[in-house]
């Protein structure tokens, strides 16, 4: 690893150990525990693997538009700095990053709450392109945000792939939106990738594990034990059965662990007891899916204009380039 191109930046320290969003989510009905809690080591793996899937569209098709249309984007952003949310693997993003570095020396400034997913990426980013430099910041969005507003150097593009736009509720995502605008400035470049509406069917397939597979089983069970770990808790996995469908009404694939049996789940650390009565369940996930018009309306109507745009016509999944104005 190249030292002077390589930085780790923790921004957010406390962020495992937020005791308020967590209950605040398991005081929800049916309870919810925040996206987070999902991505510690083993579940960043777990959700590249959900990635490899068959059925799992959205990696796949949202490579494909980059691959195509990389270099018309790096020309549309136009600057050194790019800072991608949720960078995970950064997989998709490298092609990104390829374009950009091959037209001027780029800053990588990747936000994650894995640091073993930021170090593994910086790695292996640093060691393929030369003209780039990563300044990966450890934590959730918002702090990440709140770092880059500190920045000296202007501008920068903030990256949001994957559509984990569409995995907060409706206020969550106006919320963090205004953290993007506030964060960006005049002319500033926001890319971001959202998977449009279509059939159920092809929705919570998916967004379930196909015949043979139990990457989602794993990836959704691992937030319970993630709470055990960090909390005290006594989940018993294979008490909970994970499921995902879609909800009409909403236009969201909701993830949710459904119990088993009835019985009583103890937080020791948090003094939450969480009575499961069964086919009770938890929620953890959200999967907002969009109707474009309404999109780029709602996006634009909290200080963006939009730029271009590129959609796959077969899976109705975009990707949009908004300019803050």
């Amino acid at each position: 690893m190249t030292q002077s191109r390589v930085e780790i930046v923790p921004v957010d320290d406390a962020f495992w150990e937020d005791q308020d969003a967590l209950l605040a989510g398991l005081q929800e009905s049916p309870p919810r525990i925040p996206p987070w809690f999902g991505y510690d080591e083993l579940g960043s793996e777990l959700f590249e693997e959900i990635t490899e899937l068959p059925s799992y569209y959205l990696t796949r098709v949202e490579h494909d538009l980059l691959r195509q249309h990389a270099g018309e984007i790096a020309e549309r952003l136009g600057c050194g700095s790019v800072a991608e949310l949720g960078s995970g693997s950064a997989k998709k993003t490298r092609l990104l990053l390829a374009a950009c570095t091959d037209r001027r020396p780029t800053t990588y400034l990747p936000i994650d709450v894995s640091r073993e997913m930021l170090v593994a990426s910086a790695e292996s980013l640093t060691a393929e392109f030369t003209h780039l430099r990563v300044r990966a910041l450890w934590g959730r969005y918002e702090a990440g945000l709140a770092s880059l507003r500190e920045r000296d150097e202007a501008p920068v593009a903030v990256v949001f792939l994957g559509s984990n736009i569409g995995n907060t509720t409706p206020a969550e995502r106006t919320a963090l939106l205004r953290e993007i605008a506030a964060t960006l400035r005049p002319g500033d470049r926001f890319l971001v990738s959202a998977d449009l509406d279509k059939p159920r069917e092809v929705l919570e397939a998916c967004y379930n594990d196909p015949a043979g597979r139990s990457a989602f089983v794993r990836f959704r069970q691992n937030h319970l034990a993630h709470l055990n770990h960090r909390f005290d808790s006594d989940f018993v996995l294979h008490r909970f059965y994970p499921r995902a469908h879609y909800d009409d009404a909403t236009s969201t694939v909701e993830g949710h662990l459904y119990a088993t049996e009835e019985h009583t789940v103890l937080l020791k650390s948090l003094g939450v007891t969480l009575h499961m009565g069964r086919g009770d369940s938890i929620n953890v996930g959200y999967s907002a899916k969009f109707h474009r018009p309404r999109f780029v309306a709602d996006v634009s109507s909290l200080g963006f204009a939009l730029d271009a745009q590129w959609i796959d016509a077969v899976w109705q999944y975009g990707i949009f380039l908004f300019a803050r104005t």
